[in-house]
Order: structure tokens, then sequence, then C-alpha cells
């Protein structure tokens, strides 16, 4: 199926809506009783008969008793008068008398029999849904308006406006300019904002579109500069942000350990160099466990995995419980950890690491091992030996005390610390606090 360019869309669009907005304009100053009228030259009765069927209706809403109605109407007549709206207005009641008027043959007898009559008339000819009658009075020479005004279910007034024909002529010529020179202006102003669309909206989007083929091609060195000042620049900014997150997660997955997915030797490197480029202060503990070859020995390899992802969420714990949002965790590979926390939490995290290895390992041994405390498998001499129940062993190197120029130096103190902590016959923390190398 062919699809529907958004650049077509949007002309298509503001095309539509110029015309409904024209239209609409048009409709309200003409309405669908200008046939009636016969001539342009009757719009000044229309838009009067608006005016007052709009005016009256609501001054009808505010009425509370039938004394309030003559005072009211007679008002709104002098203001109608005064503003030109008709030339002579008349409020009627149903059966002809006069409510308030300033035609002067109504004010002299008090009611229109005739001018009922006539509305009676024009409503059964053309239905009484109608909102107003009009018709041409030969004998006055005018354009008479009939305009029922409704109380609750039923009309209950009949407002007569009446316009003279020689004035109507002039009205309608200064409508007809208004109503051209807007149309211009609707559409010149619609074309400029179609222009401005395309190159502010559609540009940015084909931009967006090309680049995110680009991206699922696996191309995430890519980048968008989009300069709207708005939203669609948020969204292109969003957009390279994205693309950067998207490379780095491909780096780290990668590199990320297939068991714990945690990131591997290239990534942990990368974290403790930019720590050290931004001179923060941070402590690095290396995690490994002890007695690990024995246990995979005897419970192989399958368990031995078991052992590892355990570690991982102890350290995952630990970090959530008492580091800081900052904090890192890597797997080096096999029983090997590495984890970076900030100078102020590192003993606790360490600590809360020992608690919970120490009260879980046990678990993971039969009955028989976990009673005696021990297991016996064979050393790398090959000898029968006795090994303890495992344990765990952290050892922290900081830049804290003396500046650590990089991640080889790191590693080659913490290497110095491990051999110390390892002496240890349990699970131990030990910080590397010497001022100078060994």
């Amino acid at each position: 199926m062919h699809k529907l360019r958004l650049q077509v869309r949007i002309t298509i669009l503001i095309a539509g809506l110029s015309f409904l907005f024209i239209s609409a304009f048009t409709y309200i100053q003409l309405t669908n009783h200008i046939e009636r009228l016969k001539s342009y030259n009757k719009y000044r009765a229309r838009v009067g008969t608006i005016i007052a069927k709009t005016t009256l209706e609501m001054l009808l809403k505010g009425v509370t008793t039938d004394e309030m109605v003559p005072s009211i109407f007679t008002a709104a007549i002098g203001s109608f008068s005064k503003e030109g709206i008709a030339d002579r207005l008349s409020i009627m009641s149903m059966d002809g008398s006069a409510v308030a008027t300033n035609d002067p043959i109504v004010q002299e007898f008090g009611e229109s029999k005739e001018d009922i009559d006539t509305y009676f008339r024009l409503s059964g000819s053309a239905g009484a849904g109608e909102w107003f009658y009009s018709a041409i009075n030969n004998k006055t020479r005018m354009i008479e308006i009939y305009i029922p005004l409704w109380v609750g279910s039923a009309p209950k007034y009949i407002a007569k406006l009446s316009f003279s024909i020689a004035n109507i002529t002039k009205a309608m010529m200064d409508i007809l300019i208004p109503i051209g020179l807007t149309a211009v202006a609707v559409i010149i102003g619609n074309l400029f904002l179609a222009f401005v669309l395309v190159r502010t909206v559609v540009s940015p989007i084909k931009m967006l579109n090309k680049a995110t083929k680009e991206i699922a091609s696996g191309n995430l060195d890519l980048s968008v500069k989009i300069s709207t000042r708005d939203e669609i620049q948020e969204l292109g900014d969003t957009f390279n942000i994205m693309t950067a997150a998207l490379k780095k997660m491909r780096e780290k997955a990668e590199n990320a350990n297939p068991l714990t997915k945690l990131p591997g030797n290239t990534v942990i490197r990368e974290d403790v160099e930019r720590r050290i480029r931004k001179d923060e202060k941070f402590v690095a503990i290396h995690v490994d466990l002890d007695n690990f070859k024995s246990y995979n020995d005897r419970y192989g390899l399958a368990k031995g995995d078991e052992i590892i992802k355990f570690t991982s969420k102890v350290l995952d714990n630990a970090v959530k419980l008492k580091g800081r949002p900052g904090d890192f965790i890597g797997h080096e590979g096999g029983d090997d950890f590495f984890l970076i926390t900030s100078t102020d939490t590192a003993d606790a995290v360490a600590g809360e690491i020992i608690t919970e290895f120490d009260s879980r390992i046990r678990s993971f041994y039969s009955r028989e091992d976990q009673l005696a405390g021990f297991i016996m498998e064979k050393s790398r001499q090959g000898a029968m030996v006795k090994f303890p129940i495992m344990t765990i062993s952290l050892a922290g190197v900081t830049n804290q005390i003396k500046p650590i120029l990089n991640y080889a130096e790191l590693t080659n103190i913490a290497v110095g610390v491990k051999h110390k902590v390892k002496e240890v016959q349990q699970s131990t923390f030990l910080l590397d606090r010497r001022t100078q190398p060994a």
C-alpha cells in the first residue's frame, strides 16, 4: 500500500483547514437563509437578525417576572437603534400586543395583528423549525424579519426587525471586503505555516528516521544535529543520548561475563581510569573466594556456577544497602570480582558482604559437610586435604591516602593486599592504608 508522505498530509490538512475556516467564516456571515433574501444586499438584515436574536434570548434568560419584560425590551430596542442594528424593531406577544417598539405605526395602535398573521403564514410555509422568517414589504419597501423568542418549549414573543432596502447595499459591501481580506490572509498565513512546519517538523523527522535506520544497521557512532530550539531539538538531543547509551551498552554487553552479566575487565579498567581522571576518591575492592576450587572439584561445575551467581547477588545487595548510587560491580572471571565504592562506605559495604556471605554459604554444602565444617579433596599435589567451608577475601585499595596513576598500578597494589588478606583463615576485608608503595 502506498504511504502518504507526512509533508503531503500536512499540506492537505492545512489546505483543508483553510477551506473549512473560510467556509465557516463566510457561513456565519451569510447563513443558509441567504437564498430567501434574494440578493447579497440583504446582508445587513441577516447580521442585525443574529445580533437581535442572540441579545434578546440572553435578556429573556435573566427575566424572573413578566413585569420586567417591557422595560428590558424597551432598553434593548433603544440600544439597537443607536447601533444601527435595525431601522425599526417591535417585540409583540403571540396575540399581537406590542410589548416594546420604536415603530410609529405599532406605537399608534398598541398592537399589530397583521404582523402576527404574517409570522404564522411564513412559519407555516417554511416550517416551524426555522429560527427566523423574512419577507419584503412592498408597501413600505422594507425587509421585515420575524424572530420567534422561545421561553421554555414554545415561542412566547415575536421580534420584528425592519430594514430599509436603500441602506443594505452599502452594508453588504462593507462585509464583503473583510471576508475577502480574511480569506486572502488565511491562505497566505497557512502557506507560511506549511513552510514552517515542513522546515521545523518534517525535515527533522526525516533526519531522525534516516539516523534510526543507520543505528538499526549497527552504526552507533552516528549523531544528529537539530537546531529548532523546541521539543524537536530536545528529541534530537535525547536521540543522541540514546545512541551514546546504546553504544556503551553494546560495549558492556560484549565485555560482560556470560554467567553473572556483570561488566568484564575492559569496562572495569575504563571505570577505574575515568574516576582517576576526574580525581575522584574511591576504594577499589578485589573480591576472591577462598577454597572455591575444592568446592568445584567435589560438587561439580554447575554447583560452582551457583556459588558465582550467589556471590554476585551478595555484592549487589551490599551495594544497594550500604553503598552509593555511583558504585560499580564487575566480574573479572571465575571467582574474582571487582567492586568500587566511596571511601566513607567501603567498610560498611565490605561488612555487609562478609555477613551475608558467611550466613548463607553453608546452605550450598551437603548436611554432612556442614556438620563436619570441611570437605576432603585432593590438593594440587594430589594428597587428600581438609578444605574448610568457603570464605570470602576482600582486598581494598584506595587513592585517598596516596595517589594512584592508572589501573595497572591499582591492580599491582591489589595483588599484594590479596596475598595478605588470604593469610587470614576467615572472611576478611583488608584495606591498604600505606602512604608509600611497599
